[in-house]
């Protein structure tokens, strides 16, 4: 029996040190956010390494260090246990857009589990015993105050600053930073406008500068998982149905750079290319018409196997004609769910790159995937906020579905979920 849990009013939570591991663009780091006024040794069985000031302190943020920490390592910051980093992860976790929303007269009640699961959804993801998890971004929503009287998100701080961050992202996901390595996607809700500064400072994958503090973009990076290498883009301001041109060039030099990465290649970003929310009559329309003329006519490389994204707040996949590969959109996981219809065959998607949808289905609710490889392919079991498995799929390599083209009939990856 599901147990309900009352509404709480909470306060922010009072500073804790965080500790976490995730991949940058130069290999796995170690990072701790702290109170202290210097940063403390990286402790492994090799003996101490000194952890480095990544970002001093400031009037909103505390102290983040740093330090490299190779595959295999076994290692702890002032006794806090880390997860070490694996060279081939076998089972990698999936989730995105997990804060709470107080924006306006938008008003998510942060301080009911049902209608922001977060924190229990985190802490069922993490017995999942993850060997890597991926956030496929937006972290912070709490954007404004919340108005006097609203029980809903009474005593939520706001704005870029470590107690909101805390409050939206890092108290909540402890479980998961203490489960697994991260890879950490850059979402819209972390541009220049919004919460850019912080997740720069906090969980950016190169260097901080603190003297340009807000890169509108960062380039391409690749993970290598051994098996698979993670491309990993950021797009947080390839507005979806407007053409960001200032930015255009460098979508396109990214999209045109996954080639050069060893396949098979997962490319891993916030906003997807073609996916789908609930149009007129609940026709599925969409795509995001920056990155769709940024990929031009030649569309996705072939050496990418499948697109992993969120910022749609559902979970889809979807199977697409031409050399498309598959996707995967995991945007369920605690900001206020998108209507999205169950079918998505026959998505109406902007510009004329001629893509369409040969299959695809999305899931409501809040929730998580977990990817499990599995001889040549991936099982993706879908689970609730709860931690219950609700659906299963299969990243597969197959023969070509029915309505392709002669051309198109070629063996290439896609995703099953049978019913």
């Amino acid at each position: 029996m599901k147990l309900v849990l009352p509404l709480l009013l909470l306060a922010a939570p009072a500073f804790a040190d965080a500790a976490w591991v995730q991949a940058t663009a130069t290999g796995y780091e170690a990072r701790l956010v702290t109170e202290a006024t210097t940063c403390p040794a990286l402790h492994t069985e090799s003996g101490d390494t000194p952890m480095t000031v990544r970002a001093a302190a400031s009037d909103r943020f505390a102290l983040v260090c740093a330090a490299a920490i190779a595959p295999g390592t076994q290692a702890s910051i002032n006794a806090m246990a880390l997860p070490a980093p694996l060279a081939e992860p076998q089972r990698i976790l999936v989730l995105g857009d997990t804060g709470c929303r107080i924006q306006g007269a938008a008003l998510q009640a942060c301080n009911d589990p049902a209608k922001w699961p977060l924190p229990q959804l985190a802490a069922a993801a993490a017995e999942l015993k993850p060997d890597l998890i991926i956030h496929v971004g937006d972290y912070l929503y709490r954007e404004g105050p919340c108005p006097p009287g609203d029980a809903g998100c009474a005593g939520s701080p706001w704005g870029d600053n470590w107690t909101t961050w805390q409050a939206d992202f890092f108290s909540p996901a402890a479980p998961l930073l203490a489960a697994a390595p991260m890879v950490i996607v850059r979402g819209n809700h972390e541009d220049c406008d919004r919460a850019g500064p912080g997740w720069l400072r906090l969980l950016g994958p190169m260097a901080y500068d603190a003297a340009a503090p807000c890169a509108a973009h960062l380039p391409l990076y690749a993970v290598d998982l051994g098996h698979t290498r993670l491309a990993v883009m950021d797009d947080a301001t390839a507005q979806d149905t407007s053409v960001t041109t200032a930015d255009l060039p460098a979508y396109t030099a990214d999209l045109a750079g996954l080639a050069a990465i060893p396949q098979p290649v997962w490319f891993v970003h916030h906003r997807p290319v073609w996916a789908a929310i609930s149009g007129p009559l609940n026709i599925p329309v969409g795509g995001n018409l920056t990155l769709i003329q940024a990929a031009g006519d030649t569309l996705i490389p072939s050496n990418v196997q499948l697109q992993l994204s969120g910022h749609i707040h559902a979970f889809e996949a979807l199977n697409y004609n031409k050399s498309v590969p598959p996707q995967i959109v995991a945007g369920n996981g605690g900001d206020n769910l998108d209507v999205t219809p169950r079918n998505l065959g026959g998505a109406i998607f902007q510009g004329q790159s001629g893509v369409r949808v040969l299959d695809g289905l999305s899931v409501g609710g809040f929730g998580f995937l977990l990817m499990t490889r599995a001889g040549t392919g991936w099982t993706i079991d879908l689970y609730d906020s709860d931690g219950r498995r609700a659906r299963q799929c299969r990243l597969r390599d197959g023969a070509a579905s029915v309505g392709e083209s002669r051309s198109e009939r070629q063996k290439k990856p896609r995703i099953d979920c049978p019913a």
